[in-house]
């Protein structure tokens, strides 16, 4: 049964042009293809990236922060208390006026302290300045070098700058070494932030961002398999230019460097719009939709390919109307931060309502333990 489903998989019409099968693509003295056992590696890549990336948030990243003048800033933590921990899981983090009305009524607090209490609450299960400093750092430096690798193994080829040429000679087509780390490299990388995505900041568009992975992972393995490779590199590197430009901007406005982080982030915008927007679908997109149909009769991978970039340009396009409205921002002077990921809330006001509280304000509406008033 499996042997059947695994030559259904592999058929040869479903991923080969007309005219060609397995039998054909044979390696000998002149031809070396890519295999999908050649990806085995990534696996054990993906792991040691997440090692990597262990000591490197804490031995180098780390570092960097503080010399950025950024501080891991300590946080009040919320007294235990089992009803207002059930209404924050069960019901709402942000409770309204007249939820918190009835709360202080059950908990015998008054309403100041139920808001504190909430807001610290809010405040625990956020990241921390620090730890979004950290995986900016180092996506800045994974992103800094697959871009510098990627220009390396691309720069000296005729089809970067003839895109047509990507299908000459297909499907037989010899990957280079360049070609084939350079995909190992990006590949593991995406394998582990597929991995460490529960661990990672969760940001609004989380859903976005695992889809945006697994359409990465897809579409590397798949393209590889199918010899799209020279397609795949090229998609990788117009990726690559604009990645590194937002992570720096993310890691100057966590430090608080305003000014920096606006011209970061618009030379991001800029290099984003002109190449997810622009070359990717007039460039890219345009070679995988329109050129093979030169060369052969459509079949099953060419739509499932393009179905793939499609999907991925989708996303740009979502990425962009984020984008404009930061931009929107930026130009207005209200840029403060990464408007993906929750902001945490301002804990100073607590000891101004705990001197109300002593002085008598509120007083017969707090508890008492001990005669003392529960802070």
């Amino acid at each position: 049964m499996l042997q059947m489903v695994q030559e259904w998989f592999w058929w040869d019409r479903l991923w080969l042009p007309a005219n060609y099968t397995w039998a054909d693509l044979e390696d000998d003295d002149e031809l070396v293809l890519p295999k999908a056992s050649h990806f085995y590696i990534t696996m054990p890549g993906a792991l040691l990236f997440m090692v990597v990336r262990y000591f490197f948030e804490r031995l180098i990243a780390t570092p960097v922060a503080v010399a950025m003048g950024i501080k891991n800033k300590a946080r009040r933590k919320a007294r235990s208390n089992p009803l207002l921990e059930d209404c924050f899981v069960s019901c709402s983090k942000h409770p309204t006026s007249h939820e918190i009305y009835g709360l202080a009524k059950k908990s015998n607090l008054t309403e100041l302290q139920v808001e504190r209490w909430f807001r610290r609450r809010r405040n625990q299960d956020r990241p921390s300045v620090l730890k979004k400093f950290q995986e900016s750092c180092w996506r800045f430096v994974f992103y800094l070098c697959a871009l510098i690798g990627g220009v390396a193994a691309l720069y000296d080829k005729p089809w970067l700058y003839e895109i047509w040429l990507v299908w000459e000679n297909y499907p037989k087509q010899s990957y280079l070494p360049s070609q084939y780390w350079y995909y190992v490299l990006e590949l593991s990388f995406y394998w582990s932030l597929l991995f460490s995505v529960a661990s990672d900041i969760r940001r609004k568009d989380f859903k976005v961002q695992v889809i945006h992975h697994c359409a990465t992972i897809f579409l590397l393995n798949f393209s590889w398999c199918v010899n799209y490779v020279r397609v795949g590199t090229m998609t990788l590197l117009v990726h690559d230019i604009s990645d590194f430009l937002m992570e720096a901007a993310k890691m100057c406005s966590y430090a608080g460097w305003k000014a920096s982080c606006n011209v970061l982030f618009v030379i991001f915008a800029v290099m984003f719009i002109i190449t997810r927007l622009i070359i990717f679908p007039g460039w890219i997109i345009y070679a995988t939709v329109v050129y093979p149909l030169y060369i052969c009769p459509t079949f099953f991978l060419y739509y499932l390919f393009n179905t793939i970039m499609f999907t991925l340009q989708t996303l740009h396009i979502y990425w962009s109307y984020l984008i404009f409205k930061m931009v929107k921002k930026v130009l207005t002077g209200n840029m403060s931060g990464d408007d993906r990921s929750d902001k945490e809330e301002d804990d100073v006001s607590d000891d101004g309502e705990d001197q109300c509280l002593k002085n008598g304000a509120g007083a017969g509406k707090h508890r008492v333990l001990n005669g003392q008033p529960d802070h």
